[in-house]
């Protein structure tokens, strides 16, 4: 009998993983190897208990018993009540550049708003006199901008958690992805950096573009 031997008592498999010391002294004094100790494998009993006792819906179900509750009129608390009256009306205004290399395209500028208040992003197109182009006022509507977006057939279907760009995110000089448009933030109004300043310790140094760049008026 060693350590790492199945043994078979009455077609019940036990498997051997360890001993007490005397039992290694006994061994090592008749020099035989016993073996080398191995570890219990895992129980998978013991995660579904933990999952059990946790009491926690699912993320599909906890947004379907939260819309039933809104949709009969139920009361619920809003979670994002404090970052609103903190946060309203305070938005970080940033410059940003997309060199798009398609037949008609070139760099085209935009500006970038985050809204402390609830997290989102929105996009607008900086027009200019006589540039060519069709105006387009939005790259992207206010929404919540997922570093790398999950795309499903439906809302909702998807039960990964994505990862959202944050202040800590936009500085000058990195780049932010906006749904596979890779676009460089340059600049930011004064609000923005004393925002950075105050808050985080950043100072926003903004980067020479040269004289193509427009001049952006928040």
């Amino acid at each position: 009998m060693k350590i790492g031997q199945n043994l078979d008592v009455y077609s019940r498999v036990f498997r051997v993983i360890d001993c007490d010391e005397f039992t290694k002294a006994f061994f090592a004094n008749e020099g035989i190897d016993i073996g080398n100790s191995e570890v219990f494998p895992d129980d998978p009993f013991v995660h579904t208990r933990a999952m059990i006792n946790m009491k926690q819906n699912p993320p599909d179900l906890a947004e379907f018993k939260n819309y039933n509750e809104v949709k009969l009129k139920g009361g619920r608390p809003n979670k994002n009540l404090k970052s609103f009256l903190d946060n309203d009306r305070k938005v970080l205004s940033f410059r940003i550049l997309w060199n798009d290399n398609s037949y008609d395209g070139g760099e085209k500028y935009y500006s970038l708003n985050y809204f402390l208040s609830d997290k989102k992003i929105e996009v607008k197109e900086v027009n200019t006199q006589n540039s060519g182009r069709f105006p387009f006022p939005m790259l992207l509507k206010k929404q919540m901008l997922a570093k790398t977006p999950i795309l499903t057939h439906c809302p909702g279907m998807s039960l990964r958690t994505e990862e959202y760009y944050g202040p800590l995110d936009l500085r000058c000089g990195e780049k932010v992805l906006i749904y596979g448009r890779e676009c460089l933030i340059y600049d930011c109004d004064d609000h923005t950096k004393a925002w950075y300043q105050h808050n985080e310790g950043i100072t926003q140094v903004p980067l020479q573009l040269g004289k193509s760049a427009p001049n952006v008026q928040y």
